[in-house]
């Protein structure tokens, strides 16, 4: 069945396209940061949204304004949470939910450091790639790779869980996080996900995932950084209480 989408933005709304008892998680990547915009590392430190990533994330707003969602979490950093809070003006009604484990990945002695920096390390989307399918062990001072992976399964395990009758789940998180959900979910992009984009994955009420939208850019404003991993390989799937 073809999606529907919201305005012309690319978002699949799922009215009549969805079974009876689907949850639709739609996954928004922050908005444009001082570091985005500078080209710094950042994972676990923080810089607040730019004029032009909130603007960004005002257009994002605008575009989910007629979901209705029944709950909203995100990552608890400052600019997942600020965010948050401007895509759920729209929403006054929804509470907002920050659970750790929808941080982004940790690149310990390199955060904050120049994008460029991770070329010592090697090839970064080899690196990335290795990230996502758990065979690189983690940046220098850092979380490992395993333990992240772990954590982001089971943070939208628990999401999936709770949610799990149906309905329209707003999360805020970050980048790289997010492709490693969506490789989850059995896709990974290759290209970034852009600051304030909507990607969605549909779970059936068998517990089956559908990526339905990846990276739609309401304020058309890109993405820059560093280069998203030339592989299409899933990794582990998120915990649910029907899975094996």
């Amino acid at each position: 069945m073809p999606l529907e989408t919201t305005a012309a933005a690319g978002v699949p709304t799922d009215a009549g396209g969805a079974p009876a008892g689907t949850t639709t998680l739609y996954l928004v990547r922050h908005g444009r940061t001082e570091f985005n915009a500078a080209g710094r590392l950042q994972g676990w430190c923080d810089s607040p949204l730019t004029t032009e990533g909130l603007r960004g994330v005002r257009a994002t707003a605008r575009v989910l304004a007629d979901r209705a969602f029944t709950a909203a979490y995100a990552s608890p950093l400052g600019r997942t949470v600020a965010t948050a809070r401007e895509l759920l003006a729209e929403h006054p009604d929804v509470e907002l939910t920050c659970d750790d484990g929808l941080r982004e990945v940790h690149f310990g002695e390199l955060e904050e450091r120049p994008e460029r920096d991770l070329l010592a390390l090697g090839d970064p989307g080899a690196i990335f790639g290795g990230i996502l399918t758990g065979t690189y062990p983690g940046f220098p001072g850092a979380e490992p790779t395993a333990a992240y992976l772990d954590r982001v399964a089971d943070a939208f395990g628990r999401i999936e869980q709770a949610h799990a009758g149906g309905g329209e789940v707003l999360v805020v998180s970050h980048g790289v996080t997010l492709l490693a959900y969506l490789s989850m979910a059995g896709t990974v992009p290759m290209e970034p996900l852009p600051n304030a984009s909507v990607s969605t994955v549909r779970i059936g009420p068998d517990g089956e995932r559908t990526v339905h939208a990846i990276g739609v850019d309401p304020a058309v404003q890109g993405a820059p950084g560093l280069p998203v991993p030339d592989t299409q390989q899933p990794v582990r799937s998120p915990e649910r209480p029907d899975a094996g």
